[in-house]
């Protein structure tokens, strides 16, 4: 539990970074063996009119959107549906006879795309790059910009089927690479299911759950509640972003053609927490189980080998953890740069928003903001020190 000063210490911090202009405004939930022990909310939802961030603020998830997608993948498995070793071909055919852009040249893939590297970022995919495989991705993300508010939008298979078409930057399983699997692995559950992606997770995830403020657009009842997204002004204040990013549109006012299971997602810290207390039980809350304790546990251990793990030591910020499932893994504590908890899982997202389960210490918390190129930034950091700090079991 936290005491008047640990709880004193995370106001002050997030209070701070509010007003040295790090970010907006943000909220905080932290759970201890399954019940909650400290809620705060500070600054704005929207500066330009006076909203408040509050409990039911809404707020863009970006890539913390890929754990969802890591769990929908999960409930298919589980049924027989897919099988991770299948090749991503046999649902997308973008994917057919797919090139590696390998010394100035293009060359086969050694072997298959798999769902499993969809799953683990070691499909060779791109989100863009100065290197042949990132030039053709970004020109893929350009055609969806293109696309994004005409009658022709791209769809989500549309898109994974061009993502596909695309040089690949390292043969699939080789290497691991930051880049557009999720919202691949989306089109392959949208097939295999029968249904679009996100009435698969409506059904399967959203529901059962009681998450009704998460999916790929906001109603007109709820655009009150959406926050608006913030950037650094360049004069050491913030000035309200105005973009649409990775194919998202920014005022997320209409069902989109594209549902991207790598970034399209809002939701609310009482929602996402919900399917963070899913995970830490096992693959079930209040009475609705979405999967087996072993898939949940499964999902969250790192799936990375040696070579792969190459690959993820380029995100510095991430010294200490590998990655599996859509998501990163702390393996080891001593060589991370925050307090960690030993075999703690989660992930963020590109405006801020993070998520940690933490298993050993049945702690887990979520913290959401809205800040351009934010991800895990210094004030998340701060907040991770604290919070870990504080309620671990030793």
């Amino acid at each position: 539990m936290l005491n008047n000063t640990e709880a004193l210490n995370i106001k002050n911090a997030i209070r701070t970074a509010i007003e040295n202009n790090e970010i907006p405004g943000a909220n905080l939930l932290i759970f201890k063996n399954g019940k909650e022990i400290f809620y705060h909310e500070d600054g704005m939802a929207s500066k330009e009119e006076k909203n408040l961030i509050t409990r039911d603020t809404i707020f863009r998830l970006y890539s913390m959107t890929k754990p969802i997608t890591s769990a929908a993948a999960m409930i298919l498995l589980e049924r027989g549906k897919i099988d991770l070793y299948e090749p991503v071909a046999s649902y997308l055919e973008g994917f057919r006879n797919q090139l590696v852009a390998e010394n100035k040249t293009l060359v086969p893939v050694r072997r298959e795309m798999r769902i499993k590297d969809l799953l683990n970022m070691t499909s060779g995919l791109l989100y863009g790059g100065e290197d042949e495989a990132g030039k053709a991705a970004s020109k893929v993300f350009e055609e969806i910009d293109k696309k994004l508010f005409s009658e022709n939008e791209l769809s989500t298979i549309e898109i994974a089927n061009k993502l596909g078409e695309c040089p690949l930057a390292f043969h699939p399983g080789e290497y691991w690479a930051y880049g557009t699997s999720a919202d691949v692995l989306a089109a392959v559950i949208e097939i295999v299911s029968g249904m679009k992606y996100g009435e698969f997770l409506k059904k399967e995830i959203f529901e059962p759950l009681g998450m009704k403020d998460t999916a790929f657009y906001v109603p007109t009842e709820k655009k009150e509640r959406l926050a608006n997204t913030y950037m650094a002004d360049g004069k050491g204040g913030l000035t309200q972003y105005l973009g649409s990013h990775l194919g998202i549109k920014k005022n997320m006012d209409k069902e989109p053609a594209y549902e991207a299971g790598g970034a399209g997602l809002v939701s609310t810290i009482d929602d996402y927490a919900r399917f963070s207390l899913m995970l830490m039980n096992g693959g079930s809350y209040e009475g609705s189980r979405i999967m087996h304790p072993r898939t949940v546990q499964y999902m969250s251990t790192k799936s990375l080998n040696a070579e792969q793990q190459k690959g993820f030591k380029s995100w510095y910020e991430l010294e200490g953890h590998s990655y599996g499932n859509l998501m990163r893994v702390l393996t080891d504590v001593t060589g991370a740069g925050t307090i960690g908890s030993p075999y703690e899982y989660g992930w963020d997202g590109w405006l801020g928003c993070y998520f940690a389960n933490c298993p050993t210490d049945h702690l887990n918390f979520i913290f959401m903001t809205q800040k351009k190129d934010a991800g895990t930034i210094t004030i998340t950091r701060k907040l991770r020190n604290i919070i870990i700090s504080s309620c671990s079991e030793v």
